[in-house]
C-alpha cells in the first residue's frame, strides 16, 4: 500500500513540473510553435502530394519525384526546427 501511495506522489509531482514548464512558454513562442508546425505539415502534405505523382511514374522520373519529395520534407522540418529555435532564444 505505502509503494502505491509513493508512485502515485511521484507521478502528481512530474504532472506538476510538467504543468510548470509548459506555462514557461510565452503567447508569442506559442504562436510561433504553432506557426512552426503549419509550415512542417504544409510540407509534408507537399511531399506526400510529390509521392503520389511518383508512384504514377516509372523509372528515372519516379526516382527523381521521389527525391524531390524527400527534399521538400526536409527543408520543411529544418525551416520548422529553424523557427522553433529562434523562438527558444527569444525567452
Amino acid at each position: 500500500m505505502k509503494a502505491i501511495a509513493t508512485s502515485r506522489l511521484a507521478m502528481i509531482a512530474v504532472a506538476a513540473a510538467s504543468l510548470g514548464l509548459a506555462a514557461c512558454n510565452s503567447p508569442q513562442q506559442e504562436a510561433t510553435d504553432k506557426a512552426a508546425d503549419a509550415v512542417e505539415a504544409q510540407s509534408d502534405a507537399a511531399a506526400d502530394a510529390i509521392d503520389a505523382q511518383a508512384d504514377a511514374t516509372t523509372g528515372a522520373a519516379e526516382d527523381a519525384l521521389e527525391n524531390k519529395a524527400d527534399a521538400v520534407e526536409k527543408a520543411g522540418e529544418a525551416k520548422s526546427d529553424a523557427m522553433k529555435d529562434a523562438a527558444d532564444k527569444q525567452n
